[in-house]
């Protein structure tokens, strides 16, 4: 994420009323127990509050928001022998992939550490689950609606609203989306710029929308629209593969070959696949289509 969009997203954290349950704002306090602590509760605050990403934000004030800068220099931060960010990811369970962002706004260092939403279980450090209450870090086991409201929410969630790619501006949207197929098969009308585009593509769930003008693709939005899945490492392997086989069986396979589109852009950009028999067709598994010898 370059440093535009870094800090387009500290003016809108900062410009909050007040800290919420998905964001925690410091100054100086860099205790990588404390870190650690609030990753856990940030990312499950997250899932709670329908956010895709928490944050951690060093160099703000937490009460008046103000931009003081940080001393803070966590790719500096050694635990032992090991660096700070690998000394985490170990001891969080299961293990998401947060991000740290060291950048300058108004010759101030601000530290980010972007946190994404816990998926299908809380999040854990050192094997305890951690929540935010307010502007309070508590453990989960001490609030049982909030963690039965979190297990609802954990299975709940299909598989079309997970993020398949994150962090990208608009204009990498419409990079990896191929947009005017959306439009063309729903007989709509293209917008005529590009926030016309993104608008629409969000109303759709094809991507939300974060904090800033950062957005993210939901799987929906990979798995119909992009222009190459191998842009998409948690969708790639779902891409439509056609195999021609021997004889009248499915035992010997003489060529196959495996798509990069999403499967509304294969469609649309190959036309009519009715002369293929589609053998499965859902995004749980991979898709094939199968041509007899």
């Amino acid at each position: 994420m370059d440093t535009v969009h870094l800090k387009s997203i500290l003016v809108a954290l900062t410009s909050l009323p007040h800290e919420t349950e998905w964001v925690e704002f410091k100054v100086n306090n860099s205790s990588p127990e404390d870190i650690g602590e609030y990753l856990s509760a940030l990312s499950n605050s997250a899932t709670l509050h329908g956010k895709n990403t928490a944050y951690i934000v060093w160099g703000v004030d937490d009460i008046s928001h103000d931009i003081l800068g940080t001393k803070f220099k966590p790719r500096l931060e050694k635990i032992g022998n090991q660096e700070l960010e690998n000394w985490l990811a170990t001891q969080l369970s299961p293990r998401i992939n947060f991000k740290i962002y060291e950048f300058t706004f108004e010759e101030k260092n601000i530290v980010f550490f972007e946190i994404p939403k816990a998926n299908h279980v809380p999040v854990r450090f050192k094997g305890v689950e951690y929540i935010r209450v307010g502007s309070y870090k508590q453990l989960l086991k001490d609030f049982l609606e909030k963690e039965r409201e979190l297990w609802a929410l954990f299975s709940l969630e299909p598989f079309e609203k997970s993020i398949a790619l994150e962090s990208l501006a608009a204009d990498e949207v419409i990079t990896n989306l191929n947009y005017p197929a959306y439009f063309d098969l729903t007989k709509q009308s293209l917008p005529d710029n590009r926030d016309g585009i993104i608008q629409r593509l969000i109303s759709e769930r094809l991507i939300v929308q974060r904090t800033g003008n950062i957005f993210d693709v939901t799987n929906l939005g990979g798995i119909l629209f992009a222009k190459d899945l191998r842009n998409f490492e948690r969708l790639s392997r779902k891409a439509i593969r056609v195999v021609i086989y021997k004889g009248k069986n499915r035992v010997e396979s003489q060529r196959e070959q495996t798509g990069i589109k999403g499967y509304a852009t294969h469609h649309y950009e190959s036309g009519s696949l009715s002369k293929m028999r589609t053998t499965q067709w859902h995004p749980e598994s991979y898709q094939t289509q199968s041509i007899r010898a």
